[in-house]
């Protein structure tokens, strides 16, 4: 099996490329970046006779496609912003693909990957991703479903590379219509900051309020849990206290609606303005508490009775005792792990449904997901409890 790990030079998809090198059996793993110098730091750093290095530029079509032919599955760690351009080159290649992000840009290849019977299944990190797996767990063992809650934490640097700077302002920004809740039916779109809640994430991260974000898991599992009659579908999520202080400023002060405005003769966003300084600045890149917390809530019924499903998720410490979970690379483990995992097990002829696939109809046990998350150092907790009907 060969794989090409698009975007491999960046932080989360080398530590994807990590977890292939120590645990798949792929044959060929190419780290295929348009940043050639740190792509071949990626190469050097993982020392492995395995892996090897493309230049590729996804704006380029035909160059990438041809680059792409011949793998088994393309890992795409690229932008939210260029999820489209390129899965569509993995489509045409004939490649299967999986990517972190999950936003529907990849919804308009469906046909073509039917047609080469390939699979692409967009956003499976650790949420989008795991998420879903943790809920249909609990979905699983219920008869009827009343209500799901999807909350995170993710504990990293506002901007510690571009990406992560536009996921950031992607998320909050005021006319995004793929803010949205299911409820009876329906989905409702929300403004940012919408339905504070506050969610116990496990240790060390506690209590925090958290807010309705816009993340697939929201039309994902309501999609998969239609049959079981499911009325009510929050995702929300957080990041570092100094991180969600200052995006509610960009917010109440308007920037997050990245307004033009002209500075020494050139026109430039006000929040790809700010973007740019966070990327470049120690308050942007830097943070006191590194990692990533999940907790869902999923309410139902089984035997009869109304019951509650917690399951939370926990991984080695940041603080330096666990080698190679140090400061950052916490978080970006947490996100790349379950990324390589379902990469290979598409690989391997593992999914059956071919053309655009939700997590949920990928893998329809997530108990195989969670046993290798076991052998990494990520658990999955799980605590059931008798509700009565006064209970929300």
């Amino acid at each position: 099996m060969k794989v090409f790990c698009l975007g491999g030079a960046g932080k989360i998809c080398r530590e994807a490329i990590l977890d292939l090198v120590e645990h798949s059996k792929f044959e060929k793993i190419t780290v295929a970046d348009f940043n050639e110098e740190e792509g071949k730091k990626v190469v050097e750093w993982l020392n492995d006779p395995r892996v090897d290095f493309v230049k590729v530029n996804v704006f380029d079509h035909e160059d990438t496609v041809s680059k792409m032919r011949g793998y088994d599955i393309v890992m795409d760690g690229t932008t939210i912003t260029l999820n489209g351009k390129s899965t569509a080159c993995i489509a045409e290649a004939g490649c299967h693909g999986i990517n972190l992000n999950g936003f529907g840009e990849e919804d308009s290849q469906h046909e073509l990957f039917q047609i080469n019977e390939k699979t692409c299944l967009p956003g499976f990190g650790m949420t989008p991703g795991l998420t879903q797996m943790m809920a249909m767990h609990a979905a699983n063992q219920l008869e009827t479903i009343e209500s799901v809650r999807v909350s995170h934490g993710s504990f990293r640097p506002i901007a510690f590379s571009r990406s992560i700077a536009e996921t950031t302002s992607y998320e909050y920004d005021p006319n995004l219509p793929s803010r949205v809740v299911f409820e009876n039916g329906e989905f409702i779109q929300v403004p940012p900051f919408a339905r504070p809640m506050e969610i116990e994430l496990p240790q060390p991260y506690g209590k925090g309020v958290q807010y309705i974000i816009p993340h697939s898991e929201t039309k994902t599992l309501a999609q998969a849990l239609k049959h079981k009659g499911v009325q009510l579908i929050e995702v929300r999520g957080t990041w570092p206290q100094q991180n969600m202080q200052l995006v509610r400023a960009l917010y109440d002060y308007g920037i997050l609606r990245n307004d033009k405005f002209v500075i020494n003769g050139t026109e430039i966003g006000i929040m790809d303005c700010i973007s740019e300084y966070l990327y470049q600045s120690k308050e942007g890149t830097e943070t006191e508490q590194y990692g990533y917390a999940l907790h869902i809530q999923v309410i139902g019924t089984a035997n009869g009775e109304r019951v509650e499903h917690i399951l939370t998720h926990t991984h080695p410490s940041s603080d330096g005792t666990v080698q190679g979970w140090e400061g950052l690379r916490a978080y970006t483990r947490n996100v790349a792990i379950p990324f390589a995992i379902a990469a290979e097990l598409i690989a391997k002829g593992e999914v059956e449904k071919k053309g655009i696939v939700i997590p949920e109809d990928a893998f329809t046990d997530p108990v195989q997901i969670f046993n290798q998350l076991e052998k990494r150092g990520i658990f999955i907790h799980e605590e059931i409890n008798k509700l009565d009907e006064n209970n929300i």
